[in-house]
């Protein structure tokens, strides 16, 4: 009888493990899609709004380049790697000496 006790605890033991892991497996999944979700949220609330004041943000045209502008503040918004665009026909301009500023 005892033999049987062992190998009913043993697949008990088994079957446990293997809904734990189910549900470990189930909790990461879950905490990646709220991740995602969160990420999706904040960037639809986020988009094209002004990081200073909150307004909205309009492409203009500067220098043949398309950059955000504050609706409000008309504080100017680039994207990653449009200063170094604008600044590329200028070095010696404004621009170019604040890229320069910047790179150290």
């Amino acid at each position: 009888m005892a033999e049987k006790d062992k190998s009913y605890n043993k697949e008990e033991e088994y079957f446990l493990r293997l809904e734990l892991e189910r549900r470990r497996k189930n909790a990461e999944e879950h905490v990646a899609r709220m991740a995602d979700e969160t990420r999706r949220a904040l960037k639809e609330m986020h988009w094209m709004r002004c990081p200073k004041c909150g307004r909205e943000l309009l492409e203009i045209e500067y220098r043949g380049h398309k950059v955000d502008q504050c609706s409000s503040c008309r504080g100017l918004w680039l994207d990653a790697g449009e200063l170094e665009s604008l600044a590329r026909p200028e070095e010696s301009g404004f621009l170019g000496s604040l890229k320069k500023m910047f790179e150290g």
